[in-house]
């Protein structure tokens, strides 16, 4: 079976078991704070072509200028955002991006344009070659990612000097190294890690 073809079974699969529990947390954003059900941002996608992904909403609907992070207790987060983002169910609004086409599950994770100008050339030809993905090996490893820059004075030069060289290393490392096998480990080891 072809990534694109597992992609578009388990997602369609995914939207279709999990459409009671997507309804249900639709309708709780929506009780708890006035705003759009559904989060929409630009990212660089396969080949740097730009998309817009799809999250549940988390936070409240004034718009924010700055940087592109959202670290530690940030007041903008809504009550529900809080539980939705500790375990990840924000991110299941990305299956519909997956039957698009524009992402797939398995892959690195989708930038905005600002952080990928910060890529080197040579890896950013890499890491661009392939669809990005949901989750990937440094998706489990920061995990708590957010929690971490809010303890630094400065998150987005943070985020940019030290915990995205180490992300760009795990992107690399997974496109050379990419399988259908690999793409199931990644899967568990995430439901494993969201778990927890």
């Amino acid at each position: 079976m072809s990534k694109r073809a597992f992609d578009l079974a388990a997602s369609l699969c995914g939207l279709l078991l999990l459409a009671p529990l997507l309804g249900a947390i639709a309708l709780w954003i929506r009780l708890d704070s006035p705003g759009p059900v559904f989060f929409r941002q630009v990212r660089i996608g396969r080949n740097g072509v730009p998309f817009s992904i799809f999250k549940f909403r988390t936070m409240t609907a004034r718009p924010a200028g700055g940087a592109q992070l959202t670290v530690g207790t940030d007041a903008r987060i809504t009550r529900a955002g809080r539980f939705l983002r500790h375990y990840k169910l924000d991110e299941l609004a990305q299956l519909v991006n997956v039957v698009q086409g524009s992402m797939s599950l398995v892959g690195p994770r989708p930038e905005v344009p600002r952080y990928v100008a910060c890529y080197p050339p040579d890896v950013a030809r890499i890491v661009l070659s392939v669809a990005p993905g949901i989750t990937d090996w440094a998706s489990i490893h920061y995990k708590d990612e957010n929690a971490i820059l809010g303890y630094a004075a400065d998150p987005e030069q943070a985020y940019i000097d030290t915990i995205l060289p180490v992300k760009l290393e795990y992107y690399v490392r997974y496109v050379e190294q990419r399988s259908f096998w690999t793409d199931l480990r990644i899967i568990l080891r995430t439901l494993s890690a969201i778990a927890r």
